[in-house]
């Protein structure tokens, strides 16, 4: 049914992502689907932004993001189960959906922050953007209840 799902990760909340993770493993592992973890940078090479780091400093942390998410790819998926990594800079919600389109993927896996709906209403989500613009089906796992 599937061939490519994307699968965003957070690496700075690494245990918010596992379960979209977990999720999308199973579903690349009853479809033979290939899986593509994707974690997105802000703009750092916006001219703004990168007049306050040295020059190198912006290479430097995408090789940095792109090491612990190759670690993290190889702690949570096992063999067998076909997945790349990426790391594209940007706002999150556009780099998911056009990563997306660019990978040909028939489904995004990604869960959702647990917000309150006066937050929701300030600063969206990243979650409610990539469903609303995304031209292929989202599948938005809920946040775990404590």
């Amino acid at each position: 049914m599937y061939k490519h799902i994307l699968v965003p990760v957070d690496l700075n909340d690494e245990h918010f992502g596992d379960k979209a993770v977990e999720h999308a493993v199973w579903l690349a592992g009853q479809t033979g689907a290939t899986l593509h973890l994707l974690t997105a940078l802000p703009g750092i090479h916006n001219s703004m932004v990168a007049s306050y780091f040295p020059e190198d400093a912006a290479l430097k942390m995408k090789q940095d993001v792109q090491s612990s998410l190759k670690a993290f790819a190889k702690r949570m998926i096992p063999e067998g189960i076909a997945y790349d990594y990426s790391v594209s800079e940007g706002k999150p919600y556009k780099v998911i959906v056009k990563s997306a389109e660019r990978l040909g993927c028939d489904l995004i896996v990604m869960p959702s922050h647990k917000r309150s709906r006066a937050n929701k209403l300030l600063i969206g989500s990243v979650a409610t953007k990539v469903l609303e613009q995304s031209k292929v089906n989202v599948l938005i796992l809920k946040p775990q209840q404590s």
